[in-house]
């Protein structure tokens, strides 16, 4: 059975925090901050709004843009490092927020590549017939787990979230292609030490303790080239070319990376979407976010091939092509 994306949502909370902020806070500038990652802003939660609160708003922009009742959506799956607790999942507190009641729900933690991660699990069930209608979030606040006494770190990361609803493909549009991978030898090069986002503020005192930890120069050198890997790989097991890609929504490590991928593929930066610049890296968010934007902006069309990858802590890596 094919199946594809009914409608897409995200939600990116209203406070932006600029590189002038964080000029004030660490050893840094705008200047440096843009040359090493093109982020210029990055939105941050409110107080008292979890990563469920971000979860729900773009789920239900989702289930909009679908035409699909609360009810009808039978697994729910959220992905996400920063979740509100460890126990409920986070995904139990969308299903109140929405009004799931036919739901099963889930958590997924796959980092950067939650979201892919989450696609894949997602079309197996619905392909198998195990599900109908099924909503995938990516959601974090990663606000929440930050050290912005660090400035390698700091400067990343932002809060938002992004959704899409799965279902049986009724035409030409289909999950061509997805596959997750990981290589837990390389686990130490991103670690949060933090037990929730809860457990996170009350170790505040000593952000060093609970904020993500990330050996920035490995990640690069390991990343750029998995990135040009697990495409190529994508591609040639999909039976297409790369020129026939018409859109690659990476995740939104660092524009300076995501360039070096798109450079060894000799994939023009016009058919890369890119939002890094406005929200930063915002893990297993970032891709469905951008899938959003390009959807409402009317960036993708019917029958366009969109390819997808991630890549995170884990170190985790996943990759789709969808056909529109």
């Amino acid at each position: 059975m094919r199946v594809k994306i009914l409608g897409t949502g995200a939600y990116a909370p209203e406070r932006t925090l600029t590189n002038a902020e964080l000029e004030k806070r660490v050893d840094t500038s705008d200047a440096w901050i843009v040359e090493r990652t093109g982020i210029r802003t990055r939105r941050i939660a409110a107080d008292g709004q979890p990563t469920s609160a971000l979860a729900s708003r773009a789920g239900g922009l989702a289930l909009e843009a679908a035409r699909v009742a609360p009810e009808e959506i039978d697994t729910l799956i959220v992905a996400t490092s920063s979740p509100d607790s460890i126990v409920p999942p986070t995904a139990c507190y969308v299903q109140r927020d929405l009004g799931l009641v036919n739901a099963g729900c889930s958590d997924l933690v796959a980092a950067c590549s939650g979201f892919a991660y989450a696609l894949h699990h997602g079309r197996a069930l619905v392909s198998s017939g195990q599900s109908r209608r099924c909503l995938i979030v990516g959601a974090e606040e990663l606000s929440r787990i930050t050290n912005y006494q660090d400035r390698g770190t700091c400067i990343l990361f932002g809060d938002g979230a992004g959704a899409a609803v799965l279902g049986p493909s009724d035409d030409a549009s289909d999950i061509v292609y997805s596959k997750m991978g990981s290589d837990g030898r390389l686990h130490d090069l991103i670690v949060t030490p933090a037990l929730g986002i809860a457990g996170a503020a009350e170790k505040r005192s000593d952000p060093a303790q609970y904020g993500i930890q990330m050996k920035g120069r490995e990640v690069y050198k390991f990343a750029v080239p998995k990135f040009v890997e697990i495409i190529q790989e994508a591609v040639r097991a999909a039976g297409l070319n790369l020129s026939e890609i018409a859109h690659f929504i990476p995740h939104q490590m660092n524009a300076r990376m995501i360039e070096a991928v798109a450079e060894r593929l000799s994939l023009p930066m016009e058919r890369v979407v890119m939002n890094i610049e406005r929200f930063g890296n915002t893990s297993a968010a970032s891709i469905p976010i951008a899938l959003d934007e390009a959807v409402r902006s009317g960036r993708n069309k019917k029958g366009d091939l969109i390819l997808g990858a991630g890549m995170g802590a884990g170190i985790t890596w996943g990759t789709f092509i969808l056909r529109w």
